[in-house]
């Protein structure tokens, strides 16, 4: 056995090393592949991590949890001080990361994503405001006045690795153009909820950060301007644009975006130049390279291969890296600490009748679970039947609800807006928050089930059906 063991970190023939479970690295997958896996796992971690946040708030554990979050940090350089407390560094601090990820899919899905052109993007954009613009009536329906009211925003928003997760779960019996298209609506949706946490949820503002607020947003610009690529540049002048904002009074969280939008979308190399440059490179380092010469022991060949590796990094954009380096830390580190740190109420709030049924936790209730189903629905049978885009490839009806259903999953955005929402509200708070758990399990469930019997694409062929999103006529398709 440790013969076999040793046998797979031999050099393999044509002079690879190959380490054990190496190979699975080198697989190549699309980014969209790549995406839809890492939202399908992280949401499968969320779940986790609002159920143990649940558990250990409803146990003797409860005041060392709540003591833990309360607890202050600070940060202090001479005279200058800054403190938060622990649950403000989360929600403030490393959600900034969080939406430095979302604002780097904006700006990708608006250039070159699937809202780049308008007979992809019409319906999507369609739905997505629709999502958005019924649950914030429903739910001003039920909370007219008073400081409730604030909570408007609560069901607007769409929990994508939530949504995508149960997706995954079907496996391929959802077409990959429906994945696609809820992607796209979700993307819409977060920038929505962005202008609205911008608008609507700051307080008052201070006149002198905000200026230097502009003057570093300014900054960030001029560096994309003048062709600056290297991403610690933008980082550390989004870094103070964040204090800045935070001390502004406009949520910090959105100098993440800001950033984002700033840094460069373009390479330096297109693919043709590219391809001659690695060809240059290559056919140098074999005039280079003699036999049993070692690439660590050889300067012209390290020299040559370090080159290689810059044209690597320069046939993509800056936008690109970072946006693929910010994945897997903000899927499995960022987003589940937030769900460890806010998703923790008392049972009661859910379970109890008489805690349920009260105006704020059924508004987001009736606000994420109807209103997301007949918003997304509506404004997409709207575009569809005037003509102005396509149902995605392969897709029916039944398909667009089951995708509305699983928009209701608010979790991540809409317990965020709940916290800027009834900031010092503990109890509307706790029933908004209620009012997200319930309608994302409910939403979930329903959206699950309506997509599980929707014909698959095979059945749809076998069947003799034609596929209703290549056509914008076809009134079959419902």
């Amino acid at each position: 056995m440790a013969k076999n063991v040793l046998n797979k970190f031999k050099i393999r023939k044509g002079r690879v090393f190959q380490a054990p479970l190496e190979h699975a690295f080198g697989r190549l997958v699309t980014p969209f592949e790549e995406f839809v896996n890492r939202q399908s796992s992280s949401g499968l971690l969320l779940m986790v991590c609002a159920v143990i946040a649940l558990i250990i708030a409803n146990s003797p554990w409860e005041e060392g949890y709540l003591h833990l979050l309360h607890t202050p940090i600070s940060l202090n350089a001479g005279d200058w001080s800054f403190s938060l407390s622990l649950h403000h560094w989360i929600n403030d601090g490393l959600m900034a990361i969080f939406f430095l990820l979302v604002g780097l899919e904006l700006k990708r899905e608006l250039l070159v994503g699937e809202i780049s052109e308008f007979r992809q993007a019409v319906l999507p954009v369609m739905a997505a405001i629709g999502g958005m613009v019924v649950p914030a009536l429903i739910y001003f329906a039920f909370n007219g006045e008073g400081i409730a009211a604030r909570g408007w925003g609560i069901p607007m928003a769409t929990d994508i690795a939530f949504a995508v997760g149960c997706i995954a779960l079907l496996g391929n019996r959802v077409p990959r153009a429906v994945v696609t298209f809820l992607v796209a609506l979700a993307i819409v949706d977060d920038l929505g909820a962005i202008l609205v946490i911008a608008i609507w949820y700051t307080e008052s503002v201070n006149t002198s950060a905000l200026m230097a607020a502009i003057l570093l947003v300014v900054m960030l610009w001029l560096l994309s301007f003048i062709g600056v690529r290297r991403s610690p540049a933008y980082l550390f002048i989004g870094l103070l644009l964040w204090y800045a904002l935070h001390v502004t009074g406009v949520h910090a969280t959105l100098a993440g975006v800001i950033t984002a939008l700033a840094i460069p979308a373009r390479p330096k190399y297109d693919p043709v130049a590219f391809s001659t440059f690695v060809k240059d490179i290559i056919r140098s380092f074999d005039r280079s390279f003699r036999p049993g010469d070692k690439i660590i022991a050889n300067d012209a060949l390290r020299a040559r291969v370090a080159a290689l590796g810059n044209g690597v990094q320069l046939v993509q954009s800056p936008l690109q890296r970072m946006e693929t380096r910010l994945h897997t830390p903000v899927a499995f580190l960022v987003v589940p600490i937030f769900a460890l740190a806010n998703a923790g109420i008392p049972t009661d709030s859910f379970i109890n009748p008489t805690a349920v049924f009260n105006s704020v936790t059924l508004g987001v209730i009736v606000g994420l679970v109807a209103g997301k189903l007949i918003g997304i629905v509506g404004a997409t049978w709207i575009g569809w039947k005037l003509g102005w885009g396509t149902l995605p490839t392969s897709s029916t009806f039944r398909h667009i609800i089951g995708v509305a259903l699983l928009g209701g999953i608010g979790f991540t955005m809409s317990i965020f807006i709940a916290e800027l929402a009834f900031s010092g509200q503990t109890e509307l708070l706790v029933q908004a928050k209620a009012g997200v758990l319930l309608a994302s399990v409910i939403a979930g469930t329903a959206g699950f089930a309506v997509l599980r019997r929707a014909p698959t694409e095979e059945a749809l062929i076998s069947g003799g059906e034609e596929l209703k999103g290549k056509t914008s006529g076809d009134k079959s398709a419902l």
